[in-house]
This record gives structure tokens, C-alpha cells and sequence, in this order.
């Protein structure tokens, strides 16, 4: 994996573990399907005037967004509205890199090497050590349905990675344009239209603020950028980048929300950090040249 790509995916990073702050402060603000909906209404609406339609099959772009939109960011918002801290959320949800190599695995053939296993193995150990610490600020429903939503972000990793080559910015634009409607329609049954016409009167500058970074850099920048990385490489190699975004998610939460760093997250955000080296030094040493003299 070149370089720049690696910058590329720890750019995304950055802004998906900032990302879990802004919805912790949307779902406060805003009912939680409601806020999802404007997220990817916000993101589709004008992008689509400018943007062509992916060449790809419809079934897997209305596939990516029914699991990236509805499914992922549905269950998380639920789950951060009923008591998911946003730090415990970026981690339990990377429990998704470990859905996308065992769905990419069983449906696209896609066999990872054992050192991308022994790396997701060190990071994983990360993980648990700071769940450990964390599990319990959160009640089991709210685990569960960050749960389901890593296993939707599995499904949307892999129907990329089955899409192939293709414009990334346009398959991430057409196929979130997916998700309003029915996130929407989700809302009015389960928040009620009293509530939403309450929130939309309401809306406010700080409301169009927060929205508007879960739209455009969360959504539009990292997931196309994401689509791309998935479409240049094995899911087994990208996949395990999201692993660091509890690191940046955590270190968030503290600045911004004041969720307390402990000792356990420190010792497992360098786990996760050692893990990932793991994956990336066995990928550099592949991509080398030969020695002529050896």
C-alpha cells in the first residue's frame, strides 16, 4: 500500500473518530433517525446535481446505501442517543473490520495473510482491554445496536469492495441518496411527527453546523475516500485502518466532552496501534523490490 494511501486512510481516521463527537452533540440536540436522515439528505441533495451516476450495478449502490445509511448510521444514532458514550462507540464499532475480512472472506474468496490475522489479533486484544474499562458506561441494548451497526458497515465494506473500480465520490454520492426516505419514514413512526416538527422549527445555526460536518467531511470526503482505498485494495488491508479511529474518537470524547481517558484505553490504544504496524510493516516488506544480490 503506498503512502499516500496510508495518508489518505489515516485521514479518514482523523475525521470518522471526530465524527463520533458531532453525533454524541446531534443526537442531543435532535431526535436521533432524524438527525441520520438530514445528515444524508444534507449530503446527496446538492451533490447529485453535480455528480453522475456511478457505472456500477443499482442493486449494490441501493445495497450500500441502505447498509452505510440506514442500517449503520440508524442503529448508532439510536445507540448514542440511548447512552453510548461517543469514545466506547468508536471502539465497539470497529468490531466492523473483523465483520468485512470474515464477509469478504465467506462471499468474495478474499483470504487474509496470517500476519494481517496475527495484527488484527493485537489490536483486537486492544479493543478488549478497553471495553474492559469502559463496558460499564453503557447499558447492553445501546452495545448491541453499535453491534449491528459494525456488522452493516461489514456489509457496506464488502458490496464496495464487489462494486470494484469505480468513481468513488459518485458511488458514495448516488448511493447515500438512498438513506433519507427511509430513515425519514423510520422517524416519523418511531420519534413521531410532533417531534420532528419540533426539531425542524427549532433549528438552529449550531444544528446546521453539526449536520453539515456529519454530511460533507464525515460522510461525502471519508466515505469516498474510503470507496476508493476499498476499490485499490484488498478489504483484508483497508479494513484494519478503522481500528485506530477509537484512538481518535477517545482523545476526542476527552477534549470535547470530557469522557475520562484510563489507564486500560492507553494500554489499548497502543495495542491497536502495534497491531496495525503489525498489518503494514508485513505490506511494505511485500511491496520492496527484490535484492538482485540475494
Amino acid at each position: 500500500m503506498p503512502l499516500r494511501h496510508i495518508a489518505l486512510a489515516l485521514l479518514v481516521v482523523a475525521i470518522w473518530g471526530f465524527n463520533f463527537v458531532v453525533i454524541k452533540l446531534s443526537v442531543d440536540a435532535l431526535p436521533p433517525l432524524l438527525a441520520a436522515a438530514l445528515r444524508f439528505l444534507f449530503a446527496a441533495i446538492p451533490a447529485i446535481l453535480l455528480v453522475k451516476p456511478p457505472k456500477a450495478p443499482w442493486l449494490l449502490v441501493v445495497g450500500f446505501g441502505l447498509a452505510f445509511g440506514v442500517a449503520l448510521y440508524g442503529f448508532l444514532n439510536l445507540a448514542m442517543a440511548w447512552g453510548m458514550p461517543a469514545g466506547l462507540a468508536s471502539l465497539v464499532l470497529q468490531v466492523q473490520a473483523f465483520f468485512t475480512m470474515g464477509l469478504a472472506f465467506v462471499l468474495l474468496g478474499e483470504r487474509p495473510g496470517r500476519f494481517q490475522i496475527t495484527g488484527a489479533i493485537i489490536a483486537f486484544a486492544g479493543i478488549a482491554v478497553i471495553a474492559s474499562g469502559r463496558l460499564g458506561g453503557a447499558s447492553l441494548l445501546p452495545f448491541v445496536m453499535t453491534l449491528s451497526a459494525a456488522f452493516a458497515w461489514g456489509v457496506a465494506n464488502v458490496l464496495t469492495k464487489k462494486v470494484g473500480k469505480v468513481n468513488a465520490l459518485s458511488y458514495t454520492v448516488w448511493g447515500v441518496l438512498v438513506a433519507p426516505i427511509p430513515l425519514l419514514c423510520l422517524s416519523l413512526l418511531a420519534e413521531g411527527p410532533s417531534a420532528i416538527g419540533a426539531a425542524l422549527s427549532a433549528f438552529s445555526w449550531s444544528d446546521t453546523m453539526l449536520i453539515g460536518f456529519l454530511a460533507y467531511p464525515a460522510t461525502l470526503l471519508g466515505a469516498s475516500i474510503w470507496s476508493w482505498l476499498l476499490g485499490q485494495h484488498p478489504a483484508s488491508i483497508v479494513a484494519p485502518f478503522t481500528l485506530l479511529v477509537p484512538v481518535t474518537g477517545i482523545v476526542s470524547g476527552y477534549l470535547v466532552l470530557g469522557e475520562q481517558i484510563s489507564p486500560p484505553e492507553i494500554l489499548g490504544g497502543i495495542l491497536v496501534l502495534a497491531g496495525l504496524m503489525v498489518t503494514l510493516v508485513r505490506i511494505k516488506a511485500r511491496q520492496l523490490p527484490a535484492n538482485p544480490g540475494a
